[in-house]
């Protein structure tokens, strides 16, 4: 049996798993968190290594005992309910995630995002280095990748290298944050048809609920974003309503502006890329999350959010 004081010795940036389970019961036994899945000739069960799990998300046909939370918490990992496929149930916007309650969490990434967060330049400050890192993130992805390049995402491609040049023009020109979020919104549609046209999925518009395998493999990515995005927030101590680019009074907030920082780079490729092979929505969440732990997403989710917090600015936004 795992000791309670060793649940938590891999550092969250370092584990590995991500769980989302449908018709299943989550339940604790001989210290340990499993899932059962019943049949008519027998029960099966698995286990969860907690220590080494980040997030689960629980779908369809779920249910959770109490021990089992209360493990789950002791070991920091984060729970969620979603709909089939990771598709949230709640105002279908986002998974309501629900954090294990410890206030033995690091101090200093707060206090220090909270010293720049009411000036509205350093805001403006901090989210431009949030797309710089985006942009840095989409370089070093698709320039190693081999299943991208093979796919055709090859960096110095004219229409891709010209999106991301264009981008870090407007970074240095906009004044306002509603303006970068514009831009973002731009870049983001200018790599849409960069993987339109490597994949051939030429009829492609984006709408969350048009119900094909690309726009449903964008949705289910983009949630896996969101809980290594809570997760980070989490661990460190921030709390998610002080976003630096999403509204301040819109649900989940900076877990949007954080999860951000990967979803060009590794969601919305794989997204194309695994609709283009008509593979299940379990194939895609195994692939994409073999992707997210192979480009250690969450260590640079860590890495940034720890950068913007920890920096120190003059009265003019700019770094000392």
């Amino acid at each position: 049996m795992q000791q309670l004081t060793d649940l938590k010795a891999i550092l969250h940036s370092k584990r590995a798993n991500i769980y989302y389970l449908e018709y299943c019961r989550v339940l604790q036994k001989d210290g340990r968190v499993l899932y059962l899945a019943e049949s008519k000739n027998e029960n099966n069960y698995w286990n969860i290594p907690i220590a080494n799990t980040t997030v689960i998300i629980l779908g369809i046909g779920t249910s959770i005992t109490q021990a089992a939370m209360r493990m789950l918490a002791t070991a920091g990992v984060l729970v969620g309910f979603s709909g089939s496929g990771a598709t949230p149930l709640f105002m279908g916007s986002e998974i309501e995630w629900l954090t294990p309650q410890s206030e033995y969490r690091p101090t200093e990434y707060m206090q220090g995002w909270m010293g720049f967060w009411f000036d509205e330049q350093k805001r403006l400050y901090a989210a431009k280095q949030f797309q710089y890192a985006r942009i840095d993130f989409i370089r070093k992805v698709w320039a190693k990748d081999k299943d991208l390049k093979e796919y055709g995402f090859c960096i110095d491609d004219d229409d891709i290298a010209l999106a991301i040049k264009g981008f870090c023009q407007k970074i240095v020109e906009v004044k306002r944050v509603g303006d970068l979020l514009l831009a973002e919104a731009q870049t983001t549609k200018q790599l849409y048809k960069v993987a339109i046209t490597r994949c051939g999925q030429k009829s492609f518009i984006r709408d969350p609920q048009e119900g094909d395998l690309a726009n449903d493999f964008l949705n289910h990515g983009n949630y896996l974003a969101y809980g290594l995005a809570a997760t980070t927030l989490w661990v460190l101590g921030i709390s998610h309503s002080f976003a630096v680019m999403h509204g301040k009074t819109r649900r989940g907030a900076l877990v949007f502006d954080v999860a951000d920082l990967v979803k060009d780079a590794v969601v919305l490729p794989y997204a194309f890329i695994c609709a283009k092979e008509k593979m299940t929505q379990q194939e895609f969440r195994q692939y994409l999350l073999q992707k997210m732990t192979e480009h250690q997403c969450l260590d640079f989710m860590f890495d940034q959010v720890k950068l913007q917090a920890c920096k120190t600015f003059d009265k003019t936004a700019g770094e000392i």
